[in-house]
């Protein structure tokens, strides 16, 4: 998701975006409050031209119409048992635990293995496909 605002991140950039609008035209994205977070920390101090807090912020109010799953505390227990299970950081564990919570059928993430399969769920990079 980052990706898709980020000027600076030419191939990438281009990727994101129709794999956003692709789950926009489908309605069918699901996104967590974990997400969400790290989308707006990273979008207004870490890509190279960073978007303005105000930009930012209209950028999530966007996405509340998506179903949200929110990061509850058995989601923090489960990704802390995931984590330790599969040697996966925190954050990537929190990702996954709460797609799964939330429905989603194939969680998207670069920094997992492509077509990796943890416990049933498969992991697809959108920027291998």
């Amino acid at each position: 998701m980052i990706y898709a605002y980020d000027l600076d991140a030419a191939n990438k950039r281009d990727r994101a975006v129709a794999v956003v609008k692709d789950l926009w035209e489908t309605e069918s994205g699901i996104i967590s409050t974990q997400v969400l977070k790290e989308f707006y920390v990273n979008v207004i101090q870490k890509i190279p031209t960073p978007l303005s807090r105000a930009k930012a912020r209209g950028v999530l109010n966007a996405y509340v119409v998506w179903p949200m799953e929110t990061i509850r505390p058995d989601t923090i227990m489960l990704a802390s048992e995931f984590q330790e299970r599969h040697q996966l950081s925190f954050w990537d564990a929190m990702i996954v635990i709460a797609a799964v919570q939330g429905g989603a059928e194939i969680p998207m993430s670069e920094d997992l293995n492509h077509g990796q399969i943890i416990e049933g769920i498969r992991i697809e990079n959108p920027f291998m496909t």
